[in-house]
């Protein structure tokens, strides 16, 4: 059997290899808590609300701009939250925050496309004071796949609808229902089409050929030669009447019309003027109350004579109303015609002179 001294430095042994594990766990612990400051080191908590957890975990890690400064503490449910019923609680290094204003932004961000879900702050737009120990932050709530997947829901639903009509479409195109189909299927509208392609281009093989009107209007230079001889004509007489040339040309070139016409219209207003004055004849004239009385009274008079005219009433009205005066009169003229007549005719038997002495 062992003696004691032997069991005694046993024992002696398995303390002292549990008090070096005991160290190397302490020195584990510390190293693992060492990325958020370590164990001895200040701490503040803050929290933050959003509408899901997200698959967040309690000691996930808390994040400002990627680096880690603390782990999340606790996950709870607040229902006088409203919308954002979801409390996050988050231990930070008081050190490593210090960096946190009051008006910076936390979400929930996940690491990898299936990684874990973390807490990230974002302090680069913040301008406010330095946060305050159980301080809240606010959020920016990132959309979730499946709020992606939700948001996409109706446009998926409207692009199947969509689909649909064009695979209606596209057998109402494999058959000849409709004006495409029927293009697309049958071959009489392209027998049809390629015949009037065909008519086509002979017509124009023809104009190219100088084949009839457009042909000639195409191919003969006689209208150009013909339209270049009037446009040359037509220069030449815009180019005499910008020289003074003839009529035109002087009527826009030569002063001496201008000069008349303006001194023409300067005496017409001197005249106009002394009319208006009342000066000479025709301003006497014009101005003179009693000439256009004694005018009026001479129009009055002559009305009245021309209707006693016009009523037969006097010679002159019994000259222009009586008939019997006017066969009278013509007689007398016929009667003086073949007196004349005859005198020329036997001019002995009327001029004959008789003489008698006493």
């Amino acid at each position: 059997m062992p003696g004691q001294q032997e069991v005694r430095w046993s024992q002696l042994k398995v303390g002292t290899l549990v008090i070096i594990a005991l160290a190397a766990l302490t020195a584990l612990i510390f190293l693992m808590t060492n990325n958020a400051g370590g164990v001895w080191s200040g701490r503040m908590t803050l929290r933050s609300y959003f509408e899901n957890s997200a698959g967040l975990k309690v000691g996930a890690p808390v994040n400002l701009e990627g680096v880690t400064i603390g782990n999340v503490k606790a996950i709870l449910i607040d229902p006088s939250r409203g919308l954002t019923p979801v409390e996050v609680v988050m231990r930070v290094n008081r050190e490593k925050g210090k960096n946190i204003k009051a008006d910076s932004k936390s979400s929930l961000e996940t690491v990898g496309v299936l990684g874990d879900t973390v807490v990230d702050i974002d302090s680069r737009r913040a301008t406010g004071p330095d946060i305050q120990n159980n301080a809240e932050l606010p959020t920016t709530e990132t959309p979730s796949l499946q709020d992606v997947i939700q948001a996409s829901q109706g446009t998926i639903e409207q692009l199947n609808v969509i689909l649909a009509k064009v695979d209606k479409i596209a057998d109402a195109l494999s058959t000849d229902k409709g004006s495409i189909g029927a293009l697309i299927n049958d071959k009489t509208v392209y027998n049809k089409g390629l015949a009037t392609l065909n008519e086509l281009s002979a017509l124009v093989d023809k104009v190219s050929s100088g084949q009839g009107s457009i042909g000639k209007l195409v191919n003969d230079d006689t209208l150009y030669d013909d339209l270049k001889s009037a446009t040359k004509g037509l220069n030449d007489i815009v180019t005499g009447i910008n020289s003074g040339k003839g009529s035109a040309g002087k009527f826009l070139k030569d002063d001496t019309l201008y000069n008349n016409l303006n001194a023409s219209t300067k005496n017409l207003n001197e005249v106009l003027k002394r009319i208006n004055d009342g000066e000479g004849s025709l301003g006497y004239l014009s101005k003179d109350p009693e000439f256009a009385h004694k005018l009026n009274d001479t129009v009055t008079k002559l009305d009245s004579i021309l209707t006693t005219v016009d009523n037969g009433q006097g010679s002159i009205g019994a000259m222009l109303k009586d008939r019997a005066l006017y066969d009278h009169a013509d007689q007398v003229m016929k009667d003086s015609s073949d007196l004349v007549r005859a005198i020329r005719k036997d001019p002995k038997k009327y001029l004959t002179i008789h003489m008698k002495i006493f």
